[in-house]
């Protein structure tokens, strides 16, 4: 099967929701392909991607902060029972919220165009406090 495939690389200033919707409505744009559908794959084990709301920038900062509390960093009281501290207190929450939340996403394409909803948008969920630089690939076929 042939496809056209990218990657995209997205700077985070740290723990947060990044939309990158425009990147991909631009890779699928410029890729001509009429019908299809566009997978897109984050490399790492401690972010994910996420199709949600891009109207109320506090949906964003919602879940954030639902996020922050359902997994605490590790010197959070709570999070005691945890033993993989290598990179400190964000490392292995980061983890757990990127087993939780999808690292892959499907999305179709009719007319060239990407079939999101009105208020739709794609975003790299950012687990890490520290800034990182983050590859997410985009196949369309």
């Amino acid at each position: 099967m042939s496809g056209k495939q990218t990657r995209l690389a997205i700077e985070t200033r740290g723990a947060g929701l990044y939309e990158f919707t425009d990147a991909v409505a631009r890779f699928v744009r410029e890729a001509a392909v009429d019908v299809g559908l566009l997978t897109l794959f984050v490399r790492h084990t401690s972010c994910s991607l996420l199709i949600q709301e891009n109207a109320d920038p506090d949906v964003q900062r919602d879940l954030s902060a639902f996020f922050a509390r359902l997994v605490p960093p590790a010197d959070d009281a709570a999070m005691a029972y945890l033993t993989h501290r290598a990179e400190g207190p964000d490392d292995m929450p980061a983890h757990i919220k990127a087993a939780v939340l999808p690292v892959s996403l499907s999305i179709p394409v009719s007319s060239g165009r990407l079939v999101l909803g009105t208020w739709q948008g794609i975003y790299l969920f950012e687990h890490r406090t520290s800034p990182h630089r983050r590859a997410v690939v985009l196949h369309l076929a």
